[in-house]
Protein backbone atom coordinates (compact mmCIF):
# COMPACT_ATOMS: atom_id res chain seq x y z
CA UNK A 1 0.00 0.00 0.00
CA UNK A 2 1.31 3.13 -0.74
CA UNK A 3 1.62 6.37 2.21
CA UNK A 4 -1.82 7.71 1.12
CA UNK A 5 -3.79 4.04 1.45
CA UNK A 6 -2.05 3.06 4.73
CA UNK A 7 -3.17 6.39 6.14
CA UNK A 8 -7.08 5.58 4.33
CA UNK A 9 -7.06 2.13 5.72
CA UNK A 10 -5.59 3.20 9.34
CA UNK A 11 -8.79 1.78 10.71
CA UNK A 12 -8.51 -1.85 9.62
CA UNK A 13 -6.48 -4.26 11.32
CA UNK A 14 -2.63 -4.71 9.95
CA UNK A 15 -2.70 -8.14 9.61
CA UNK A 16 -5.75 -7.62 7.32
CA UNK A 17 -4.50 -4.89 5.14
CA UNK A 18 -2.50 -6.78 2.84
CA UNK A 19 -5.70 -8.97 1.23
CA UNK A 20 -7.06 -6.26 0.47
CA UNK A 21 -7.19 -5.37 -3.10
CA UNK A 22 -8.84 -2.78 -5.45
CA UNK A 23 -11.14 -3.85 -7.78
CA UNK A 24 -9.90 -1.93 -11.47
CA UNK A 25 -13.15 0.53 -13.37
CA UNK A 26 -11.05 1.94 -15.51
CA UNK A 27 -12.42 2.04 -19.44
CA UNK A 28 -10.88 -0.56 -21.15
CA UNK A 29 -11.06 -1.28 -24.87
CA UNK A 30 -14.22 -2.92 -26.70
CA UNK A 31 -12.13 -6.10 -27.57
CA UNK A 32 -10.47 -6.47 -23.50
CA UNK A 33 -13.91 -5.96 -22.68
CA UNK A 34 -15.52 -8.49 -24.69
CA UNK A 35 -13.04 -11.03 -23.93
CA UNK A 36 -12.51 -10.33 -20.39
CA UNK A 37 -15.35 -8.67 -18.17
CA UNK A 38 -18.37 -9.74 -20.91
CA UNK A 39 -20.81 -7.29 -22.45
CA UNK A 40 -24.50 -7.29 -21.97
CA UNK A 41 -26.28 -9.15 -25.34
CA UNK A 42 -27.65 -5.52 -26.24
CA UNK A 43 -24.45 -3.92 -26.04
CA UNK A 44 -23.02 -6.36 -28.45
CA UNK A 45 -26.16 -5.90 -31.28
CA UNK A 46 -25.52 -2.07 -31.14
CA UNK A 47 -21.96 -2.38 -31.76
CA UNK A 48 -20.64 -0.99 -35.32
CA UNK A 49 -19.53 -3.98 -36.84
CA UNK A 50 -17.10 -2.42 -39.13
CA UNK A 51 -15.31 -0.87 -36.72
CA UNK A 52 -12.35 -1.59 -36.55
CA UNK A 53 -11.44 -2.67 -32.76
CA UNK A 54 -15.36 -4.27 -33.03
CA UNK A 55 -14.36 -5.93 -36.38
CA UNK A 56 -10.94 -7.45 -34.60
CA UNK A 57 -12.70 -8.74 -31.42
CA UNK A 58 -15.81 -10.58 -32.84
CA UNK A 59 -15.49 -14.35 -33.73
CA UNK A 60 -15.84 -14.79 -37.41
CA UNK A 61 -19.33 -17.07 -38.41
CA UNK A 62 -20.48 -15.67 -35.24
CA UNK A 63 -23.78 -14.23 -35.19
CA UNK A 64 -25.79 -12.81 -32.43
CA UNK A 65 -29.93 -11.14 -33.47
CA UNK A 66 -32.22 -9.19 -31.63
CA UNK A 67 -35.95 -10.74 -30.75
CA UNK A 68 -38.60 -9.33 -29.36
CA UNK A 69 -40.26 -10.28 -26.68
CA UNK A 70 -43.92 -9.71 -25.97
CA UNK A 71 -45.96 -9.27 -22.79
CA UNK A 72 -49.40 -10.92 -23.05
CA UNK A 73 -50.96 -8.92 -19.69
CA UNK A 74 -52.65 -11.34 -17.29
CA UNK A 75 -51.55 -14.49 -19.87
CA UNK A 76 -47.81 -14.60 -20.17
CA UNK A 77 -44.95 -13.44 -22.64
CA UNK A 78 -44.85 -14.26 -26.43
CA UNK A 79 -41.48 -14.08 -28.76
CA UNK A 80 -40.60 -15.55 -32.02
CA UNK A 81 -37.59 -17.96 -32.47
CA UNK A 82 -37.05 -17.10 -36.40
CA UNK A 83 -38.90 -17.53 -39.25
CA UNK A 84 -37.19 -19.80 -42.23
CA UNK A 85 -36.02 -17.83 -44.86
CA UNK A 86 -36.13 -15.00 -43.65
CA UNK A 87 -33.72 -13.01 -40.72
CA UNK A 88 -30.33 -14.31 -40.22
CA UNK A 89 -30.31 -17.89 -40.90
CA UNK A 90 -32.72 -16.97 -43.92
CA UNK A 91 -29.71 -14.69 -45.17
CA UNK A 92 -26.76 -17.07 -44.60
CA UNK A 93 -29.14 -20.41 -45.57
CA UNK A 94 -28.56 -22.31 -42.28
CA UNK A 95 -31.96 -24.27 -41.21
CA UNK A 96 -31.74 -26.65 -38.23
CA UNK A 97 -32.65 -30.00 -39.01
CA UNK A 98 -33.23 -30.94 -35.02
CA UNK A 99 -34.38 -28.70 -32.07
CA UNK A 100 -33.74 -29.77 -28.97
CA UNK A 101 -34.96 -28.22 -25.66
CA UNK A 102 -32.72 -28.21 -22.17
CA UNK A 103 -32.84 -27.43 -19.01
CA UNK A 104 -30.00 -25.98 -16.37
CA UNK A 105 -30.15 -25.71 -12.88
CA UNK A 106 -29.45 -22.12 -11.01
CA UNK A 107 -25.72 -22.19 -10.22
CA UNK A 108 -24.54 -24.96 -13.22
CA UNK A 109 -22.78 -24.41 -16.16
CA UNK A 110 -22.73 -26.31 -19.64
CA UNK A 111 -19.46 -26.92 -21.61
CA UNK A 112 -17.03 -26.58 -22.87
CA UNK A 113 -18.36 -28.05 -26.07
CA UNK A 114 -17.19 -27.82 -29.86
CA UNK A 115 -18.15 -29.61 -33.25
CA UNK A 116 -15.36 -30.08 -35.61
CA UNK A 117 -15.26 -28.16 -38.83
CA UNK A 118 -16.29 -30.03 -42.25
CA UNK A 119 -13.09 -29.99 -44.27
CA UNK A 120 -13.16 -30.74 -48.21
CA UNK A 121 -11.10 -34.30 -48.65
CA UNK A 122 -7.74 -33.27 -49.87
CA UNK A 123 -8.01 -29.78 -48.76
CA UNK A 124 -5.97 -28.31 -46.17
CA UNK A 125 -8.09 -27.32 -42.78
CA UNK A 126 -6.60 -23.90 -42.06
CA UNK A 127 -6.96 -22.81 -45.84
CA UNK A 128 -10.24 -23.89 -46.08
CA UNK A 129 -11.68 -22.43 -43.13
CA UNK A 130 -9.75 -18.86 -44.04
CA UNK A 131 -11.36 -18.94 -47.64
CA UNK A 132 -15.06 -19.98 -46.25
CA UNK A 133 -14.28 -17.06 -42.93
CA UNK A 134 -12.25 -14.26 -44.43
CA UNK A 135 -11.64 -14.60 -47.72
CA UNK A 136 -15.21 -15.26 -48.85
CA UNK A 137 -17.05 -14.77 -45.40
CA UNK A 138 -20.22 -14.20 -47.47
CA UNK A 139 -19.93 -16.51 -49.78
CA UNK A 140 -22.63 -18.80 -48.01
CA UNK A 141 -22.61 -21.51 -51.02
CA UNK A 142 -19.16 -22.83 -48.83
CA UNK A 143 -20.55 -23.89 -46.03
CA UNK A 144 -20.71 -27.50 -45.30
CA UNK A 145 -24.05 -27.63 -42.92
CA UNK A 146 -25.14 -30.56 -43.88
CA UNK A 147 -21.87 -32.37 -42.65
CA UNK A 148 -20.84 -30.08 -39.62
CA UNK A 149 -22.59 -29.19 -36.68
CA UNK A 150 -23.76 -25.17 -36.19
CA UNK A 151 -26.08 -24.24 -33.16
CA UNK A 152 -28.74 -21.90 -33.48
CA UNK A 153 -29.52 -20.88 -29.38
CA UNK A 154 -32.77 -19.28 -27.73
CA UNK A 155 -33.06 -18.72 -24.27
CA UNK A 156 -37.18 -18.99 -22.72
CA UNK A 157 -35.83 -18.60 -18.91
CA UNK A 158 -33.15 -17.19 -16.94
CA UNK A 159 -30.12 -15.13 -17.51
CA UNK A 160 -26.79 -16.75 -18.58
CA UNK A 161 -23.50 -15.89 -19.31
CA UNK A 162 -22.01 -17.17 -23.00
CA UNK A 163 -18.39 -17.72 -23.20
CA UNK A 164 -17.10 -18.29 -27.19
CA UNK A 165 -13.31 -19.53 -27.64
CA UNK A 166 -11.83 -19.55 -31.31
CA UNK A 167 -10.04 -22.63 -31.35
CA UNK A 168 -9.98 -23.37 -35.44
CA UNK A 169 -6.83 -24.39 -37.55
CA UNK A 170 -5.38 -20.95 -38.40
CA UNK A 171 -7.54 -18.73 -36.41
CA UNK A 172 -6.03 -16.17 -33.70
CA UNK A 173 -7.29 -17.47 -30.60
CA UNK A 174 -10.47 -14.90 -29.70
CA UNK A 175 -12.93 -14.90 -27.02
CA UNK A 176 -16.42 -13.33 -26.96
CA UNK A 177 -18.08 -13.08 -23.58
CA UNK A 178 -21.68 -12.11 -23.36
CA UNK A 179 -24.50 -11.89 -21.05
CA UNK A 180 -28.38 -12.83 -22.45
CA UNK A 181 -31.42 -12.87 -21.11
CA UNK A 182 -34.27 -15.22 -21.39
CA UNK A 183 -37.88 -14.37 -22.45
CA UNK A 184 -39.12 -14.02 -18.88
CA UNK A 185 -36.81 -10.79 -18.38
CA UNK A 186 -37.82 -8.59 -21.39
CA UNK A 187 -34.73 -6.55 -22.24
CA UNK A 188 -32.25 -5.03 -25.55
CA UNK A 189 -30.31 -8.77 -24.27
CA UNK A 190 -32.98 -10.95 -25.48
CA UNK A 191 -31.24 -12.45 -28.60
CA UNK A 192 -30.56 -15.46 -30.43
CA UNK A 193 -26.70 -16.93 -31.49
CA UNK A 194 -25.38 -18.78 -34.31
CA UNK A 195 -22.14 -20.81 -33.28
CA UNK A 196 -20.10 -22.53 -36.44
CA UNK A 197 -17.81 -25.72 -36.07
CA UNK A 198 -14.46 -25.06 -34.24
CA UNK A 199 -16.12 -22.46 -31.81
CA UNK A 200 -15.65 -23.56 -28.08
CA UNK A 201 -19.00 -22.64 -26.32
CA UNK A 202 -19.94 -23.03 -22.78
CA UNK A 203 -22.68 -21.65 -20.78
CA UNK A 204 -23.25 -20.43 -17.12
CA UNK A 205 -26.22 -19.97 -15.39
CA UNK A 206 -26.63 -16.96 -13.62
CA UNK A 207 -27.97 -16.08 -10.71
CA UNK A 208 -30.26 -18.18 -8.60
CA UNK A 209 -33.21 -19.34 -11.40
CA UNK A 210 -33.05 -22.60 -13.50
CA UNK A 211 -32.60 -21.76 -17.15
CA UNK A 212 -34.70 -23.13 -19.87
CA UNK A 213 -32.81 -22.94 -23.16
CA UNK A 214 -33.84 -24.29 -27.27
CA UNK A 215 -31.41 -24.80 -29.82
CA UNK A 216 -31.55 -25.68 -33.30
CA UNK A 217 -28.49 -27.73 -34.84
CA UNK A 218 -27.77 -27.70 -38.80
CA UNK A 219 -27.18 -32.12 -38.42
CA UNK A 220 -29.17 -34.39 -36.37
CA UNK A 221 -27.11 -35.56 -33.09
CA UNK A 222 -23.95 -37.15 -33.88
CA UNK A 223 -22.26 -38.47 -30.96
CA UNK A 224 -18.39 -38.20 -33.09
CA UNK A 225 -19.22 -34.41 -33.64
CA UNK A 226 -19.61 -33.40 -29.49
CA UNK A 227 -15.90 -32.40 -28.24
CA UNK A 228 -15.96 -31.99 -24.24
CA UNK A 229 -14.01 -30.78 -21.66
CA UNK A 230 -15.41 -31.81 -19.10
CA UNK A 231 -16.26 -29.64 -15.72
CA UNK A 232 -14.60 -30.30 -12.01
CA UNK A 233 -18.78 -31.18 -11.68
CA UNK A 234 -18.73 -34.19 -13.83
CA UNK A 235 -15.43 -35.31 -13.18
CA UNK A 236 -15.15 -35.45 -9.80
CA UNK A 237 -14.90 -38.81 -7.71
CA UNK A 238 -17.72 -39.58 -4.81
CA UNK A 239 -16.61 -38.57 -1.79
CA UNK A 240 -14.91 -41.60 -0.19
CA UNK A 241 -17.23 -43.19 2.61
CA UNK A 242 -20.22 -43.12 -0.29
CA UNK A 243 -17.67 -45.38 -2.20
CA UNK A 244 -16.78 -46.97 0.16
CA UNK A 245 -20.78 -47.51 0.95
CA UNK A 246 -21.25 -48.71 -2.77
CA UNK A 247 -18.51 -51.46 -2.63
CA UNK A 248 -19.70 -53.21 -0.22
Amino acid sequence: MTKRDENLWQGIDTSARGALTTRDYRATSFAKEFSERGLDGGELLAADRNQRDVKQARIPGVEVFARKIHAQRHRGLFGEFVRRDEGILGRIGLWPKQWSAARMFANTAKGFHVHPPSVPKDGVAADWLHRVFVDEPENYSLRRYDDEQWDVMFFLQGRVEIILCDIRAGFPRRVMRFFVDGDNHRSDNNIGIVIPPGVAHAIRAEGAEDVVMVYGTSTVFRPEFEGRIASEVESTELPEAWRDFLKT
